[in-house]
């Protein structure tokens, strides 16, 4: 008998939506049958024509922990990620301290993460000036990838890879058959913001800094054989060379986020700049739902750009130019993000919205359920090689999540799990909503039940 038997009439299968019974068993998928079939289970739950959904793989979290935990923590971002129907996310090589760019790092990481997470967790590592011989360790301890940055990173620990170096990290990785995972921001085109605002900011890092650095990983690629993923496109300048790299039986791929596709650079430029108050968390006299979003909520790099852009963002994605969307949830303190465009902690929050937030856009472009599961479970567990994960299949992980499609959803930053309240989404009406998430066909999100997880040797 069976552990438990969840009937939806929306179940996303890897071939689509349909009515369907999945059966659970020991924290894995058993059987898929019809939804009216009869097998039998200890308990069961029939969700109607509330959709099920395999649970959300997302490969793009700065979690920030051990060494600036006060900015975000195992505890506060997987409870999070279980409230937003991800039941696996993979934490960055930075902005923890210390990075994650050797064994002694890495060892401090799961050390800092056992026990803590309510959903399952797995780590990238660092590819930095200086660490080439650490990177078969790290790989052969279980990363599933490393990034680097072509442009600085925003902390000093985690320095850029100048593409020398990034030559010879490239060669490095492609010899154990590794993945690298590219910040694609071309220095040379980068300059510091004339002003405080929203245009400044974004005339500071133009599409051209983004296409020239994907033009380098493309040639740097080619020439190594390493197969290399950029992190949160923004410039849809970058898609025509892309196109071409992949056209060309090169082994690259790339990943948008949710706020690249949702938010514009004239919502940004429109947003409240009121000074600190206004931040959520931030010695308000008003009461937290009445606040609206900070300005500075939408900073993030490579930047928010214009309605046009996010438009042909969209067509990439519909094209499979795009392949996975991801959250980039780069959190802060609420008083890094005080001031102006020029002064505050470029990253957003989205870990626990990512799901209702691309799917009330989704769906207004003509896609469905499928596409979203194909872009947010599907592909990243794909990209990482995540064993047992990104699909309602047979032997897989029972990861599911009952989803709402049809609800609607106000965001309250205090209803967020996130430690920090800070979103550029506040006050934003969503389609969708998350019922409930089962980690292994448990609950998720009411102990640390999650485990952490090594790459699939492939």
């Amino acid at each position: 008998m069976d552990d438990l038997l969840i009937r939806s009439r929306r179940t996303v299968l890897p071939d689509g939506e349909h009515p369907a019974a999945v059966s659970i068993r020991d924290g894995r998928i058993t059987a898929i049958s019809g939804y009216s079939d009869d097998r039998p289970a200890t308990a069961s739950v029939d969700l109607g024509d509330v959709a099920l959904l395999p649970g959300l793989v997302d490969t793009h979290v700065h979690i920030n922990e051990p060494g600036r935990t006060e900015w975000e923590g195992f505890a506060t971002a997987t409870r999070a990620a279980a409230a937003g129907g991800v039941t696996t996310l993979i934490d960055m090589p930075l902005n923890s301290l210390p990075p994650t760019v050797g064994p002694a790092a890495l060892a401090a990481k799961r050390e800092a993460a056992e026990g803590a997470c309510a959903v399952d967790v797995g780590f990238w590592g660092g590819a930095v000036p200086g660490n080439r011989a650490e990177l078969r360790p790290l790989h052969d301890l279980g990363v599933f990838g490393f990034k680097c940055f072509t442009s600085d990173s925003g902390v000093p620990e985690f320095p850029p890879l100048p593409y020398g170096e990034m030559r010879e990290a490239f060669r490095e990785i492609a010899s154990f058959g590794g993945l690298v995972i590219v910040h694609a921001e071309d220095p040379a085109a980068l300059s510091a913001p004339t002003g405080g605002g929203y245009p400044e900011f974004l005339a500071s890092r133009p599409p051209s800094a983004e296409r020239r650095a994907v033009e380098q990983v493309v040639r740097l690629a080619e020439e190594t054989g390493v197969r290399a993923h950029i992190l949160h496109l923004s410039a849809a300048d970058c898609l025509d060379v892309l196109a071409k790299a992949q056209a060309d039986g090169l082994p690259i791929t790339a990943e948008t986020c949710p706020h690249y596709l949702t938010l514009s650079a004239e919502d940004a430029s429109g947003a409240y700049l009121g000074g600190d108050p206004q931040i959520p968390g931030v010695r308000s006299p008003e009461p937290l739902a009445s606040l609206r979003s900070p300005a500075t909520a939408f900073k993030c790099c490579p930047p928010i750009r214009d309605a046009a852009n996010r438009d042909r963002l969209w067509e990439g994605l519909a094209s499979g130019v795009i392949s996975c969307v991801v959250t980039d949830h780069s959190p802060c303190t609420p008083e890094l993000k005080r001031g102006d465009f020029a002064t505050a902690w470029g990253g957003i929050s989205s870990l626990q919205l990512g799901l209702p937030v691309v799917w009330t856009a989704a769906r207004e472009r003509g896609h469905g359920l499928d596409d979203v599961v194909r872009w947010m479970s599907e592909a990243p567990a794909a990209l990482a090689g995540v064993p047992g994960k990104g699909g309602i299949v047979v032997g897989n992980d029972a990861d599911l999540v009952a989803f709402a499609p049809d609800a609607t959803l106000t965001v309250d930053p205090a209803a967020l799990h996130h430690r920090h309240p800070v979103t550029p989404y506040a006050g934003r009406t969503l389609a969708g909503a998350v019922e409930t998430t089962w980690l292994r066909g448990v609950p998720a999100g009411e102990r640390p039940a999650g485990r952490l997880l090594a790459r699939e040797a492939r």
